[in-house]
């Protein structure tokens, strides 16, 4: 059956930096289903060959030793253009006419990838709906949707809307390239293919959990955009709460997409709502110094460019277990971890041993980039009496594993070609993630509490975060990654 895979905003930089290199890696390593056609939709004018070049280029540039031109060219030759403007039918027209012509054959699968910029989503869905090119008839008909999608409850219910006018629940896949990640989707395994973690994962065993998404870089000419959406619609509302699913939800009953999305749904509508002086007491934010000097920032700005929230989550499981939430623009290092601290033992029979929970036993997952799981743990330290140092278990990807780590487009390229929505975000999820959002932004708006505080570029934050978790009893586990 032919697959077409159709991206609109096609002279974009997602396109040459990440879509297209992944199609190329899946196509090397003869994963892409037979018959595969990539088509280019954007209102640049280009012939077929001339987009095949200006790929090829950009493909080479970004693979780099795996780049076989050879191989690109076996690829290139089932490469289309289509120049078009999303707000006209006339083009949508002639992509039909096109996708007609090189499929040749029907039924056939479609995947349509909106790599647009946000605003265009919803009448790009309407004109491939009117169109006719979310009917069914012909074959599977497919929507991938980039983040963010909305930037606030109010518009992601109202795009869910727009999109279900002509496409079903089933045939919108939702993208975020975190769940992508292999060392995210290694968690899954780690918790449900593992007899040993289960029985203590959960509120009598575990202290608090910390999630970090720390970016080395300032804004920089993203500061427009920015200044409008500050760090909780850029990172909470979906890396973070993506993460927190993850790392909460219970088991589903097998590996299937409505199965593990229910699970993940679940975690988000146990997480207690905060208002008022909850927000207040259990969110942090801060501005990197310089960031009101970035051009596009408006002048006075408190856009939060660092933010900490801790966050409850009522059952069973996870009953009075904080989960702390953080992430931040210009701090030390870029890294993304979940850290799964343990409760400290109940007697302590050395007198050399961890004095309080930040030194008991810690499960450090690392996302990226040392991708990895490091367990540490209490040993004795030889020749010295009963003294106790901490060490660690430690698993990295690249060590254990030759050759490079795929990309998560990758991944979820391919499952969205296959039908496998198991890694993408369903509307319920999406909306239930604006719900818990929504109320911190709307409380910061209206309040100066809790107050922004100025952090210098190249640290973990405002040092007053770090008294924040110290009187709170706890403490931040900072770390830069060391690449092996």
């Amino acid at each position: 059956m032919p697959h077409s895979f159709v991206i609109f905003g096609a002279s974009g930089d997602l396109t040459h930096r990440k879509l297209v290199p992944a199609l190329y890696h899946l196509f090397r390593k003869g994963r892409l289903p037979k018959d595969t056609c990539i088509v280019g939709f954007s209102r640049t004018e280009f012939t077929h060959e001339a987009w095949r070049n200006d790929l090829a280029k950009a493909v080479a540039r970004y693979v780099g030793a795996d780049f076989d031109a050879k191989l690109w060219d076996t690829l290139a030759q089932n490469i289309y253009y289509q120049p078009g403007d999303i707000g006209e039918a006339k083009d949508f027209a002639a992509l039909a006419k096109l996708l007609k012509e090189i499929e040749k054959t029907s039924p056939s699968t479609r995947v349509y990838y909106l790599a647009t910029a946000p605003q265009f989503y919803e009448q790009a869905t309407q004109q491939l709906g009117k169109a006719g090119l979310a009917d069914e008839s012909g074959g599977q008909r497919r929507v991938i949707i980039e983040k963010p999608f909305g930037t606030d409850l109010a518009s992601a219910k109202h795009l869910n809307d727009a999109v279900h006018t002509f496409f079903r629940e089933r045939q919108v896949y939702r993208i975020d390239h975190y769940l992508g990640k292999e060392t995210v989707q290694n968690l899954l395994v780690l918790r449900f293919a593992n007899t040993i973690f289960e029985p203590i994962w959960n509120r009598n065993f575990i202290d608090h959990v910390q999630i970090t998404v720390a970016e080395e870089v300032d804004v920089g000419r993203r500061a427009g955009y920015y200044d409008s959406a500050g760090v909780v619609r850029d990172m909470f509302q979906n890396h973070l709460l993506q993460l927190v699913m993850i790392t909460a939800m219970e088991a589903p009953v097998r590996f299937e997409a409505d199965a593990v999305r229910n699970e993940k749904v679940k975690v988000l509508q146990a997480i207690r709502p905060l208002t008022g002086a909850d927000i207040h007491r259990d969110t942090f934010r801060g501005q990197y110094r310089g960031y009101a000097d970035a051009e596009g920032v408006k002048p006075g700005s408190h856009t939060a460019t660092f933010a900490a929230i801790k966050l409850w989550i009522d059952n069973w499981r996870w009953q009075g277990v904080p989960f702390y939430l953080r992430s931040g623009k210009a701090m030390s290092c870029r890294t993304t971890q979940i850290v799964v601290q343990f409760r400290e033992p109940p007697h302590m029979l050395f007198a050399d041993g961890p004095k309080d929970a930040s030194e008991a036993n810690r499960l450090v997952i690392q996302v990226q980039p040392a991708e990895g799981i490091q367990l540490q743990f209490e040993t004795k330290v030889p020749d010295a009496g009963m003294r106790l140092r901490q060490t660690d278990f430690d698993f990295r990807y690249q060590r254990e594993f030759r050759g490079v780590i795929p990309e998560a487009y990758e991944r979820l390229l391919l499952d969205a070609l296959e039908g496998d929505a198991s890694l993408f975000a369903r509307a319920d999820e999406v909306e239930a993630a604006w719900g818990i959002c929504d109320p911190i932004l709307a409380e910061w708006q209206r309040s100066d509490q809790p107050a922004l505080q100025i952090y210098e570029p190249g640290l973990w934050g405002p040092e007053e975060s770090t008294q924040w978790m110290a009187d709170q009893g706890r403490q931040w586990f900072d770390n830069c990654p060391v690449l092996h």
